[in-house]
């Protein structure tokens, strides 16, 4: 068995670029997403929040939370 990883099948895990983006520079995320985004469970409370934060921060609410 060889020790090195085999380029090609290397090149096939990694994740396009496009494919990288959070989406938030549409504004087409909701308050569940970055409830999601955050680690947090979704419910009521955390539902809120998320949607006191999108108010607050707008896009800058989501990209905060994400790479």
């Amino acid at each position: 068995m060889n020790a090195e990883p085999d380029s090609t099948s290397q090149r096939e895990r990694v994740t396009p670029d496009r494919l990288l983006h959070s989406g938030a520079e549409t504004d087409d995320y909701t308050a569940e997403d970055l409830v999601l985004a955050s680690g947090r469970d979704v419910n009521p409370k955390n539902l809120a929040w998320a949607e006191r934060r999108m108010a607050e921060k707008g896009k800058a609410a989501l990209d905060e939370l994400l790479p």
